[in-house]
């Protein structure tokens, strides 16, 4: 590992964590030519399946663009990125049980709102709104009702 201060090749680690879920193991290392101390990140690397896109086209799986639509839904909105960043996990956990070489991006998307659901109401409408390409306030306003149908109904009563 190249020192982000010197450039040097050699160091060493001080300290090894492994996070709470076990898939990342976070290092403290030391350079030797300069003393600098930085932090490292390994974490395994899994092949995804390629998304079939709605043309036709093949696609590889970018769990960039997912992270990017998701903070925009959830902007100004009570979500932190960490929630986004599990919610990504989830998906990409989701892909790889389905041990396919390739999956229907409308898959995948459905997989996203779902999740989407769970982490903020505001977020999964704005999220929806885009993703299904509303025609017209009235399917919006009937994603909006089930939405609330939905959220009344799993209301503990007092």
């Amino acid at each position: 590992m190249k020192c982000p201060d010197c450039s040097g090749m050699e160091n060493k680690v001080i300290d090894s964590r492994l996070n709470k879920e076990g898939t990342i193991i976070r290092r403290r290392r030391e350079c030797l030519s300069c003393s600098e101390r930085f932090t490292t990140y390994e974490k395994l690397e899994r092949s995804l399946p390629l998304l079939i896109k709605k043309d036709g086209r093949r696609e590889e799986f970018d769990r960039d663009k997912i992270i990017q639509g998701v903070k925009k839904a959830c902007q100004k909105r009570p979500v932190s990125i960490k929630d986004i960043e599990d919610m990504v996990d989830r998906v990409e956990q989701y892909l790889q049980e389905l041990g396919e070489k390739e999956v229907s991006a409308l898959k995948v998307g459905e997989k996203v709102i779902s999740e989407m659901y769970n982490l903020d109401d505001v977020a999964y409408v704005r999220f929806a709104s885009v993703y299904r390409s509303f025609k017209d306030v009235n399917e919006f306003m009937v994603e909006l009702k089930e939405v609330l149908k939905t959220k009344e109904d799993n209301k503990p009563s007092h």
